[in-house]
């Protein structure tokens, strides 16, 4: 059974719909991202789940349960907008949020130094909201969102605002919160963190759900009928009528090559029996498409048959 479900989720402001009989499974323990251009209606459902307006039509499900207000307290939600209030003191901002979650003023303040130790901010504590950095700023929202240990967590571009090595640390803790029994919902623009962090994915586009599933299936079959070939040595390997070479780098001692099949009948190991006399092949992998190559993709052919 999922930890959370959204079914049929539709909702309109007037003349737009924002969400379209969307619907998303979320298993436990996953980090689910949620896809989509600007405007596809992303933000409005996660709005939705988090009770902050309510679907026009469509239910929602929590540990098979549907959803209720009573049910914010058990789910963290960091939004793209920022919340903190810029004349307020750190550490009694994050301490008034984790009261407001339900914590007492002891295991508030125990967790608050275990995180404000992790994230190595300890000296913020006393310093107003509006003298910190927005990177610095998001390290504390950050914290105020996981404090109580929800079950449910919700990130809307977590990594906004980051230099690269706060983005990575920001992206270890959201791993260790999985870890530690965590289920993640995480809406991005950054397809490359998709790669790196999600299970599953649903694709949202114009207000419709367009793609959904594992991250590894979904790139398995949009591959391209290509592979990465790696020899040792400098190595020549000439088209035939199987393949066609689409690049080719020399570096290292190893040639590296990319081919793309004549067509789909053309199987893996006709592929191996052609090149194995060429010399001596180290690596054979089929080339998978990237995250974001797909997403355009997707996009672009709905978006083209409208």
């Amino acid at each position: 059974m999922p930890l959370f479900e959204a079914t049929n989720i539709t909702k309109q402001f007037g003349n737009l719909t924002a969400l379209d009989k969307v619907s998303i499974s979320v298993p436990g323990k996953c980090i689910y991202g949620l896809l989509g251009p600007n405007g596809a209606g992303k933000t409005t459902l996660l709005r939705i789940i988090n009770q902050i307006t309510g679907p026009d039509s469509g239910e929602l499900f929590l540990n098979g349960k549907k959803l209720t207000p009573e049910d914010v307290r058990n789910i963290g939600y960091l939004p793209e907008e920022r919340g903190l209030y810029k004349k307020m003191k750190v550490g009694e901002q994050a301490l008034y949020f984790a009261q407001l979650k339900g914590l007492s003023k002891t295991e508030a303040m125990n967790r608050l130094k275990y995180w404000f130790r992790k994230l190595d901010i300890v000296d913020w504590w006393g310093k107003k909201v509006e003298e910190l950095s927005k990177g610095m700023q998001q390290k504390v929202q950050f914290i105020t969102t996981v404090l109580h240990e929800p079950r449910l967590i919700i990130f809307d571009e977590p990594f906004t605002g980051f230099d690269p090595v706060n983005a990575n640390i920001i992206k270890n803790e959201i791993l260790f919160l999985r870890e530690r029994g965590a289920t993640i919902i995480f809406s991005t623009h950054n397809m490359g963190s998709v790669e790196e962090l999600c299970d599953r994915i649903t694709l949202i586009n114009k207000a419709k759900t367009i793609l959904e599933g594992n991250v590894n299936e979904i790139r398995s079959q949009w591959a391209a009928n290509e592979y990465d070939l790696v020899f040792s040595g400098n190595v020549s390997v000439e088209e035939n009528g199987q393949f066609k070479i689409i690049s080719r780098q020399y570096e290292n001692d190893k040639s590296s090559i990319r081919l793309k099949t004549a067509s789909r009948n053309v199987s893996a190991n006709e592929i191996l029996s052609s090149v194995m006399s060429r010399g001596t092949l180290i690596s054979f992998n089929p080339a998978l498409p990237s995250m974001n190559e797909i997403f355009i993709r997707v996009v672009e052919s709905r978006n083209a048959e409208k």
